[in-house]
């Protein structure tokens, strides 16, 4: 993170937030984690994830090891409304 610019650290945590908004508005999790990692090779990237309940790992974090079988599936038209939202969502935060 510190060697982006101010602004591309604004731009980056602005985008974070707007894919943690749209999720808490299409999956309704009890919570959302947010990670960052760039250990090896020099590179950043998040992990924007939604909690619940009844995940597979909960109360643990999702890195550790599964506390139950199972998955929740992805509501129908998801991937779809992603994308619709984020697009135009992220062209209204240059």
């Amino acid at each position: 993170m510190t060697d982006l610019t101010e602004n591309e650290g604004i731009r980056l945590m602005q985008t974070v937030f707007v894919v943690e908004r749209v999720l808490r508005e299409l999956l309704a999790p009890e919570k959302i984690n947010l990670s960052r990692f760039g250990n090896m090779v020099p590179h950043l990237h998040w992990h924007i994830i939604p909690r619940f309940a009844d995940d597979p790992h909960f109360p643990n974090p999702v890195f550790g090891a599964r506390q139950r079988d199972g998955a929740r599936p992805l509501p129908a038209g998801f991937v779809r409304s992603m994308r619709q939202q984020l697009s135009g969502l992220l062209e209204k935060n240059p």
